[in-house]
């Protein structure tokens, strides 16, 4: 359990730190929309009334103005393939809530942090007929184990630097990844506190 809450922490520690350096990694696309000064994150009380109690504790919330509109970013951080069973009806229904208490729009993600199994997970929740579809939700997955650490190498960016050591890696390389990891991460210049909890992430 000490290791979940661990890994949680630091998940949840490193997306609020580089919030807009996460969304510039992995959605690019959506840098131009986004109020970069408008980032606020969700505090405990408001997260938990929203799930009814629910606890998520490796969820990130963040409120952002994203094409001059009030919306929400809503992380969630699986690290048990364990868990998947049924994962997309429970996002939905998390996802539900949140737009029931907030009316407001909701750009879903989910980090799939596990080492295995590798094989594509779901990114979809479909209610459907014979004769018509009643729902379909989607949310953006990144799955970190589907990821080729090479391909964020040349990444001027602490997320990369950070993750690269849980993407699709070989065993024999796992050495030098995490060597390649601090090299980019000494290359970015940040001050010693964002430093170490890179460092620390790299070294979990």
């Amino acid at each position: 359990m000490t290791n979940n809450i661990d890994h949680d922490r630091l998940f949840k520690e490193l997306i609020s730190t580089f919030f807009l350096e996460f969304i510039e990694l992995f959605f690019p696309q959506l840098m131009d929309y986004l109020d970069r000064d408008s980032i606020t994150f969700l505090d405990k009380e408001v997260f938990t009334d929203v799930t009814e109690g629910e606890r998520y504790e490796s969820d990130l919330v963040a409120q952002v103005r994203f094409r001059g509109k009030e919306s929400f970013f809503l992380i969630h951080v699986e690290a048990q393939e364990s868990s998947r069973k049924w994962f997309n009806r429970r996002m939905f229904t998390y996802f539900a809530r949140f737009h029931e208490k907030f009316v407001l729009p909701i750009y879903p993600i989910v980090i799939f942090s596990y080492s295995k199994p590798k094989r594509e997970a779901i990114s979809q929740y479909v209610v459907d007929f014979p004769d018509f579809k009643v729902l379909e939700f989607n949310y953006q997955v990144v799955q970190l184990n589907r990821l080729n650490w090479r391909d964020f190498l040349n990444q001027q960016n602490p997320v990369a630097s950070a993750l690269m050591a849980k993407m699709n890696i070989a065993e024999k390389e796992r050495a030098k990844v995490k060597a390649e990891c601090l090299r980019l991460l000494i290359t970015l210049k940040l001050n010693p506190a964002k430093m170490q909890l890179i460092s620390g992430f790299i070294d979990t």
